[in-house]
C-alpha cells in the first residue's frame, strides 16, 4: 500500500483542530474551528473522492480518539466517508492505549488494531501489505516520525487562505530534506489551493 497523508493546513502550516473549538485545544491553542468558515464543496468532493483509494487507516492516538468519537455514530449508508472510516482496517498508534481500549465504537468493534513499539518497523510492513492506500488524517506528531524516516509516499494537502500564527505545524525542524512533485494541483471559488505532491528525490542547491 502506499502511505498517503491527507490534512487540512493554513498557510503557515498549521494543521491543528481544524474541524471545531473542541477538538483539539492542547498547548493553548485558541483557533480550533479555523476551516468552518470555508464551507467549500469542491474540498467535500475531494474528500469523498480520496476515502474511495482507503484501504486502510494509520492514526496517532489524539486523532485516533477524535475520529472514534465521532464517526460510529455516522451510521447513514450515504455518507461513504462514515462507511470507509467505520468498516475498513484503523491502525492506531499508541504506547499508552492498551488493546482493549483500541476497541472502535459501533458496527466494527475488531476493525481496530494498536500498534506499540517499533513504530517505523510496524508501518513498513503495513505498506508492504497489498492494497491502494494507507491514509493518515490528522496525527501530527506520528507524521513528524514518518517524514523523519521518509515513509510518505504522497501528499495531498488542502491549504485554506488564512493565517493563524499558532498550533501544531505538518513540516517541523528535523525532518529531511527533499524535492516534491506536484502532481495535481487546483484552487477551489473559497481559495483553498488542493495540492497533491509526491517525494522527488534530494534537493539540488544552486545560485541565483
Amino acid at each position: 500500500m502506499k502511505l498517503t497523508v491527507q490534512t487540512f493546513l493554513t498557510l503557515d502550516g498549521v494543521m491543528q483542530a481544524p474541524g471545531g473549538p473542541g477538538e483539539d485545544p492542547s498547548d493553548g491553542f485558541a483557533h480550533g474551528g479555523w476551516q468552518a468558515p470555508f464551507p467549500d464543496p469542491a474540498v467535500g468532493e475531494f474528500v469523498v473522492e480520496l476515502n474511495r483509494h482507503a484501504s486502510a487507516f494509520l492514526l496517532g492516538r489524539r486523532t485516533f480518539d477524535i475520529f472514534r468519537g465521532h464517526w460510529p455514530d455516522q451510521t447513514d449508508p450515504a455518507n461513504t466517508i462514515a462507511t470507509a472510516i467505520n468498516s475498513r482496517p484503523k491502525y492506531v498508534v499508541s504506547n499508552s492505549l492498551r488493546e482493549a481500549d483500541a476497541m472502535w465504537r459501533g458496527e466494527h468493534p475488531d476493525t481496530a488494531h494498536l500498534v506499540t513499539g517499533d513504530v517505523v518497523g510496524a508501518v513498513q510492513a503495513l505498506k508492504d501489505e497489498p492494497g491502494d492506500e494507507l491514509q493518515i488524517w490528522g496525527s501530527s506528531k506520528l507524521l513528524e516520525k514518518l517524514l523523519q524516516h521518509e515513509l510518505v509516499d504522497r501528499l495531498r494537502l488542502m491549504t485554506f487562505p488564512l493565517v493563524l500564527g499558532s498550533g501544531r505545524r505538518l513540516f517541523n525542524d528535523g525532518i529531511r530534506p527533499a524535492t516534491m512533485r506536484p502532481v495535481e494541483l487546483t484552487t477551489t471559488d473559497l481559495g483553498i489551493v488542493i495540492g497533491t505532491y509526491e517525494p522527488a528525490g534530494p534537493i539540488r542547491h544552486g545560485e541565483m
